[in-house]
């Protein structure tokens, strides 16, 4: 996203959601009941990805891996204090090249 605060007036007028800081320092989480979802700032070919729930995240990137998907080498995670509050997060290709997300809810 090119510019971070027109997209989050966008997106709350879309679909009335709320942010708040994600685990970049250019990053927003989107406050959705049930779908996590994010938005970061400063990049002109940003997209918004779609985020799947996962228990093990490890276990779900050997998978995708094994199914012949990518696994993108971008580090979501953050610091500490950031995995404790929001989880874990890594960026996926899949078989034909469409990309989502991983997401393991703090613990």
């Amino acid at each position: 996203m090119p510019d971070l605060d027109r997209g989050q007036a966008f997106y709350t007028e879309l679909f009335g959601w709320e942010f708040a800081p994600g685990p970049t320092a250019t990053g927003m989480e989107v406050k959705t009941p049930g779908t996590p979802a994010g938005m970061h700032g400063g990049d002109p070919a940003a997209r918004l990805y779609v985020f799947f729930g996962v228990d093990d995240l490890d276990a779900a990137i050997a998978r995708v891996v094994q199914l012949g998907g990518e696994i993108q080498d971008v580090d979501l995670d953050g610091d500490a204090a950031a995995v404790a509050k929001l989880g874990r997060f890594k960026l996926c290709r899949d078989d034909q090249g469409a990309q989502f997300g991983l997401h393991q809810p703090p613990s």
